[in-house]
């Protein structure tokens, strides 16, 4: 059987940090250490945090949140968008193909342990996205660019209205 290697412990204190805006993301698990299945990472998003846009992807994702709260805005089924606040010691999965976009609306930072499989196209466009933040404020443009070459479709900004309480809290 071929098998990945066992020991691929993560030392978080030495581990790659990205930064994407103000969101902080902690590479865990890349995919060259999992034949691409796997893109695990600690995003760390301060009050006011996230994606600026609604948008969708072929990748799952799966978040743990570990400290403070995350509102994640998801599409549904009639076009329309829910709220739904995720806090601490509670996960949000989101399969592929579903329209969404995660903020911290709070006055805290927000955590969270992030799982996207298949991996490639989410650590591509994190690296990217990083390396091109790095060099200064990135144009629309070029943000387009890199969102297209990773098959992630900038979907706009959160519709106006947008609320209500979505399926992780009834």
């Amino acid at each position: 059987m071929d098998m990945l290697p066992v020991d691929l412990r993560v030392d978080l204190d030495a581990a790659e940090t990205l930064t994407m805006g103000t969101d902080e993301i902690v590479v865990l698990t890349s995919c060259a250490h999992t034949n691409g299945d796997i893109y695990a990472v600690l995003v760390r998003m301060p009050p006011g945090g996230g994606p600026p846009v609604m948008h969708r992807h072929a990748p799952s994702e799966v978040y743990l949140v570990l400290e403070g709260e995350f509102a994640f805005y998801v599409g549904g089924r009639h076009e329309t968008v829910d709220r739904v606040p995720v806090r601490a010691g509670q996960v949000m999965p989101l399969a592929g193909g579903t329209p969404h976009t995660i903020r911290n609306e709070s006055d805290a930072d927000a955590v969270a342990f992030v799982v996207h499989s298949p991996g490639r196209a989410m650590e591509g466009f994190t690296r990217a996205a990083a390396s091109l933040a790095a060099r200064g404020e990135p144009s629309m443009e070029a943000v387009l660019a890199i969102a297209e070459e990773h098959g992630i479709e900038l979907l706009g900004p959160v519709p106006a209205g947008a609320g209500g309480t979505g399926p992780a809290q009834r």
